[in-house]
């Protein structure tokens, strides 16, 4: 830890500067909220020449709307999500879910870039994420020095435990959140051991989009800590569009949930009830989304504007 420099830049070009600069004798970590990074740090687990906080970069922190959607900057703390209504209105579900990331002192520091970029198989944020769509913006630096900037799938970020598709130098600018579609709504549940401040045992996402009739019309069903990384469970989705979540169409969700579920036994609990406690657990997310979607009725365009 004496070695350790620590440097909080005020611009982007500055902090992929200095994230450029890394080498395998003298690693670079960026720190977006840090409560993980520090305590893996303090651990032993990672050790770091340089730590970049990131909290000071405008592109990396607030919320903007863009396009009918959203822009969450990855630095933004948590507890700045989960005071925005007009996000809460739109995507319910990921900001339970960011709310859910530790105690509310942590969520002044916690990030959903540093949520997903720890890249923990448990983590809140991600299945929440992965359900409603959202992409994550990368940048680096281009020919010439100018920032150049790509956009994948959250779901394509984690590659397994503490591993990310990012490249040497690259940095996770923002989260895109798209707009919602009419009759749409999204939740995020989680089992944990205890009440608050915990590691989940297992975590479900769903985002529903009902059709006038009341029927599903598209879903998508993220699953977190069953399995290497978040995933998306596409089967599942199937299982539920064109119904009304009756008892077979729950039935049929809960099971395909099962069969994508690749859990471990550990100190949280065994497999095979961390594969159980995955079908219901998407059971409830869906109902509750599908509630959600029907008393949300049509979008007009000023709302989506709002």
């Amino acid at each position: 830890m004496a070695e350790l420099r620590f440097d909080a830049p005020s611009t982007l070009a500055e902090a992929l500067r200095l994230m450029a600069a890394q080498a395998p004798d003298a690693p670079v970590h960026p720190l977006s909220g840090g409560s993980d990074l520090i305590v893996q740090m303090r651990s032993g687990r990672l050790r770091s020449a340089l730590v970049v906080d990131l909290k000071r970069i405008p592109e990396l922190t607030g919320i903007r709307r863009e396009g009918g959607g959203w822009l969450i900057g990855a630095a933004t703390p948590c507890a700045v999500i989960g005071e925005h209504a007009a996000l809460r209105a739109d995507w319910p579900g990921v900001v339970e879910a960011a709310c859910l990331i530790g105690s509310p002192q942590v969520q002044g520091r916690a990030s959903l870039g540093g949520n997903l970029c720890n890249a923990s198989p448990a983590a809140d944020s991600v299945p929440a994420l992965i359900a409603a769509g959202a992409t994550a913006i990368i940048v680096g630096t281009g020919s010439g020095g100018a920032p150049q900037r790509r956009e994948i799938p959250v779901e394509a970020l984690p590659q397994g435990p503490g591993r990310i598709a990012l490249a040497p130098g690259e940095l996770l600018e923002s989260i895109r959140l798209p707009a919602p579609a009419e009759r749409s709504a999204d939740a995020y549940l989680r089992l944990i051991p205890r009440s608050e401040m915990d590691i989940a045992v297992v975590g479900c996402g769903v985002c529903l989009v009902l059709d006038a009739a009341g029927r599903i019309a598209g879903a998508r069903v993220a699953l977190g800590a069953v399995a290497p990384t978040a995933l998306l469970a596409p089967a599942a989705a199937e299982a539920i569009v064109g119904s009304t979540l009756d008892e077979v169409a729950c039935r049929r969700l809960e099971e395909a949930v099962r069969a994508a579920c690749r859990p471990i036994d550990d100190k949280r609990g065994p497999a095979a009830y961390r594969t159980r406690v995955a079908g219901v657990l998407a059971r409830r997310a869906a109902l509750r989304a599908f509630e959600r979607a029907g008393a949300a009725g049509p979008r007009t365009p000023e709302e989506n504007q709002s």
